[in-house]
């Protein structure tokens, strides 16, 4: 497995907790920046690291921003992603299991470093469910193409 890894400034902490960790558990991970905590422009991380995962350089990603919501929504914008913002490890799993998320969002000022941990070990273990599931997330993809769905 490899995650691809990406930050604004106000979340530069938050990553680089996050890619220590995943040094530490032996996963493989690639890191877009930022580098430091200097002012930068969010969608810039989050759509490198977005699109590594919608062009299977990774499988997953991780991306932190202040609130995780600006990377969200950037990555979110990358065909192929499902980014979801997670504040707790019940949403890590959930989103996993009935969304099949692909990209983890998570902002420093929300949640802890022990927090954002958790929330990261619940998001890479948890597979997804299927069944139901997938036709939902199908759906999502249907929207992503431009296919008007509300008939379906």
């Amino acid at each position: 497995m490899k995650i691809s890894l990406g930050a604004d400034h106000g979340a530069y902490e938050l990553k680089e907790a996050v890619a220590k960790h995943l040094k530490e558990k032996g996963v493989e991970y690639e890191d877009y920046g930022c580098f430091s905590k200097e002012s930068v422009d969010y969608p810039k991380y989050a759509y490198k690291a977005a699109k590594a995962v919608a062009e299977g350089e990774c499988e997953f990603g991780i991306i932190c921003c202040t609130t995780g919501l600006g990377v969200s929504m950037a990555a979110n914008k990358v065909k192929g992603v499902r980014a979801a913002v997670c504040t707790d490890e019940h949403l890590a799993e959930m989103t996993r299991r009935h969304n099949n998320a692909n990209v983890l969002c998570m902002g420093q000022s929300v949640v802890t470093v022990d927090e954002a941990l958790g929330i990261v070990d619940v998001f890479l273990s948890t597979e997804f469910e299927g069944g139901r599931h997938l036709r939902r997330v199908n759906l999502l993809t249907d929207i992503e193409n431009g296919i008007d769905i509300s008939q379906k």
